[in-house]
């Protein structure tokens, strides 16, 4: 069977463009967990933000908040202090992406792909990782739910299960 250039050079373009088509389509995928642990931060952030304002009340988001499915818990850790939490493993993980003042953090580490910690303004840390730092929350498929408190004498809110 005899093939023209312009027929051989024409099945090698094609193979070329699905290669990249594919790896196009790999790369948005791979931006969605990002964009959902951006969305999630922002998200916790508002409600936290909204109960900081208020003078006192409790706030649980029923439907819960969307995580990237990679993320297995939420932990909020404590490196200002020099209290260990029971589980030193995941603090010392943890640790590794903790920059500056940073309080919350995707685990494990790389899960968030790409944000692996952030800040949250106006939670009482100290108050969340009295008893266990990090404190963590497991993911469920991908769904995580959380409480979020704050007393009339608090100035900061509190994050629990």
């Amino acid at each position: 069977m005899k093939l023209s250039f312009g027929m051989i050079f024409s099945i090698i373009l094609i193979i070329i463009f699905l290669v990249f088509a594919f790896y196009v389509i790999g790369k948005f995928l791979d931006m969605k967990g990002s964009v959902e642990a951006g969305k999630f931060i922002g998200s916790l952030q508002t409600d936290v933000d909204k109960m900081w304002k208020s003078s006192q009340g409790s706030y649980s988001n029923t439907d819960g908040y969307f995580l990237p499915t990679k993320v297995e818990a939420v932990c909020f850790a404590d490196y200002l202090s020099d209290k260990k939490g029971e589980d030193s493993d995941k603090y010392r993980t943890l640790k590794q992406v903790y920059d500056d003042e940073q309080n919350i953090f995707f685990y494990p580490v790389g899960s968030g792909q790409g944000l692996d910690s952030a800040k949250i303004e106006h939670l009482n840390i100290e108050k969340i990782t009295e008893n266990r730092n990090p404190f963590c929350i497991e993911s469920s498929k991908g769904k995580i739910s959380l409480t979020i408190t704050k007393n009339f004498d608090d100035s900061l809110v509190v994050v629990a299960e």
